[in-house]
């Protein structure tokens, strides 16, 4: 396929990876950040554009990869009768696009994505679309790059993945970034608790994370957790965390 990119940040830059790597031309590059849409352009053999009005009319799809605030005024700034325009974003409904184009949709990834990767990863795929058009379109590229984790999500669903992701990923990256700056203070090395991180979620793939719960709480281990408690007596932050997550664990056990 002809695709055009539009933006430049960490998920136009990885996207536009994969579809290089699965064999599509991408004409163009547009973005505000000049520097990074001509690296960009240079890598992928595009032309590459700052204003919209100069956007290339023979793609076959074109990605808005922006932040979420930043989409109306693309879509504002975009006529593109008859094409198929589709945005990137998790909680971000379709019809934001529906003055552009007739064939309007979404393709969002749902992966944590950086520039700065070295190795291309497994991009689950959830996509939509306003016509059969764009639906086959977009379904068709998602393959094309994601050949077994492609779904279709509408914009309730695709909402509800999106907050399911921060609780996964985000809420549990920062508590990892807690406990990093906890093994500093305390002295003790972080990266000890790398083969624990990586079984915990290698387990995640064969069985159910409430089968797998280990630790003080699910055992109801009353004396171990009231030490630990008294631990965190200096840290506050921590020991409120720790509070909320062993009494929802035992709720959840208690259920």
């Amino acid at each position: 396929m002809k695709l055009v990119i539009i933006g430049s940040g960490n998920v136009a830059t990885v996207l536009g990876r994969k579809f290089k790597a699965a064999g599509h031309q991408i004409l163009q590059v547009a973005g505000r950040n000049t520097s990074m849409v001509r690296s960009l352009a240079t890598e992928w053999n595009s032309d590459w554009i700052k204003n919209l009005e100069k956007i290339n009319q023979q793609a076959d799809i074109y990605l808005i990869a922006v932040n979420d605030d930043a989409i109306t005024d693309v879509a504002a700034n975009l006529n593109l009768s008859g094409k198929i325009v589709a945005h990137t974003a998790a909680s971000v409904s379709k019809d934001i696009l529906k003055n552009v184009t007739d064939h309007f949709g979404v393709f969002y990834p749902l992966q944590s994505l950086r520039k700065e990767m070295t190795e291309l990863p497994v991009i689950p795929i959830c996509y939509d679309g306003s016509s059969e058009k764009a639906l086959k379109s977009l379904e068709a590229l998602a393959v094309s790059i994601s050949p077994s984790h492609v779904s279709m999500a509408g914009d309730e669903t695709r909402s509800k993945l999106h907050l399911a992701a921060v609780f996964a990923n985000n809420f549990s990256n920062h508590l990892y970034t807690l406990v990093e700056e906890y093994c500093k203070k305390e002295r003790i090395n972080f990266k000890e608790l790398f083969p624990l991180i990586e079984e915990t979620a290698t387990r995640l793939k064969h069985i159910s994370p409430q089968i797998s719960q280990t630790g003080p709480a699910v055992r109801n281990d009353e004396e171990t957790i009231m030490k630990q408690l008294a631990m965190l007596v200096d840290d506050p932050e921590l020991k409120k965390i720790y509070e909320c997550m062993t009494g929802s664990i035992l709720s959840f056990k208690n259920k």
